[in-house]
């Protein structure tokens, strides 16, 4: 029987001269690009007068996948509006909360004029995709430099008719943090358009002084990156909640995409005890425990962990989507069936239909439904 699911994880994948057609050559030339070496072992990604220089796992095949096939030979709708769709169709995909891709390391940019202007350029591209289809839900990418530039392309993001926001997981290079309130004008715009926000992990602001391809090096170093990158949606959940995001905004919804489903009782848990144990030391005091606002307020998509169905059906958290990371290497194209399968095969017939396409349509009520398991 074919499973139908949407995706609460998928990206766009940028036309090289995005940034040349749409923006004056001064601005594109400051952009971010990535060059890989011929060989394959080395990247080189150029954002605002920044290089910063990473292996390539694996070299050359980074680049393909195990039967040797690039990622547009693979997945041909990988930057085709159109043929997206039959891609999406055959895996069995209705929807998508659609992230950019060399447009994550827009949080790199350090002028926030520079960061404005880019951020409209992919948003004047991205919105299209959306306008082809409702089956694609794109994400605006929102300027972090400052609350500012954040709020204005917020709104205009909404008047062109996104409905979720990405923010990277930490704002721009040099500016405060989550939990302080710089950005309470930001979380108001939000909360104001309805717009949903949309954290991708990996996303942290990268300075090439400080960054040279890898958080940890050494035995181990490619496991433990992968680990790390799986925090920084967590820490910026804990921000919101623990700085009273939620509390004063309980409109707000967010998402944590890539970043798996189990950790989500696990800091409720946690962010409970801290409350109720060192209630001495915790500023501001919330009106209601963490948890409430975690469980009320957060989402998140998963891929392949087993856990994450358990997170839903054994430990309660409703708001667990599953997502497929279309078109990276990394995601379930060519497999998706399989994935779904051995995910939730056994798994009673109403979490399976909350975790495919229920946590996705209550965010996103404006998608037509999918279509029914077992129909092609």
């Amino acid at each position: 029987m074919k499973i139908w699911a949407n995706s609460g994880d998928s990206h766009l994948v940028e036309p090289d001269d995005l940034f040349t057609t749409s923006l004056p050559a001064e601005l594109a030339d400051r952009m971010p690009r990535s060059v890989k070496d011929d060989d394959g072992t080395h990247e080189t990604l150029y954002v605002d007068g920044q290089e910063i220089r990473r292996r390539m796992p694996r070299g050359a095949a980074a680049l393909k996948d195990d039967q040797g096939l690039s990622v547009y030979e693979r997945a041909p709708g990988a930057n085709d509006m159109v043929q997206r769709l039959f891609d999406l169709d055959g895996e069995g995909i209705w929807a998508e909360l659609v992230f950019p891709s060399i447009g994550i390391w827009m949080s790199s940019i350090q002028d926030p004029k520079l960061l404005s202007a880019g951020c409209a350029a992919i948003n004047d591209w991205a919105i299209e995709y959306q306008r082809y289809s409702e089956r694609y839900v794109c994400t605006a990418t929102i300027p972090l430099l400052d609350a500012e530039h954040g709020v204005a392309e917020v709104h205009r993001a909404a008047g062109l008719g996104f409905k979720a926001a990405y923010l990277s997981v930490t704002p721009g290079l040099g500016a405060l943090d989550w939990n302080y309130d710089i950005w309470e004008p930001l979380w108001a715009a939000l909360e104001e358009t309805g717009l949903v926000i949309a954290f991708h992990i990996g996303t942290e602001a990268h300075d090439a002084s400080t960054m040279h391809g890898a958080y940890f090096r050494g035995p181990g170093g490619a496991l433990i990156n992968y680990m790390e990158t799986t925090y920084g949606g967590q820490r910026a959940i804990t921000k919101m909640i623990s700085s009273g995001v939620f509390d004063r905004h309980p409109g707000l919804k967010a998402m944590v995409s890539e970043g798996g489903a189990t950790w989500g009782p696990f800091v409720a848990d946690r962010l409970d005890e801290a409350y109720r144990q060192h209630s001495s030391m915790v500023r501001p005091q919330l009106r209601r425990l963490p948890s409430e606002y975690l469980y009320e307020n957060v989402y998140a998509s998963f891929q392949h962990d087993r856990s994450a169905v358990q997170a839903m059906t054994a430990m309660g958290w409703r708001n667990v989507c599953w997502g497929s990371d279309y078109p990276h290497i990394e995601g379930t194209f060519g497999h998706t069936q399989k994935t779904l399968h051995e995910l939730f095969d056994g798994v009673d017939e109403a979490s399976v239909r909350r975790m495919t396409v229920g946590t996705f349509e209550e965010l996103f009520p404006h998608v037509p439904p999918a279509p029914a398991n077992g129909t092609e």
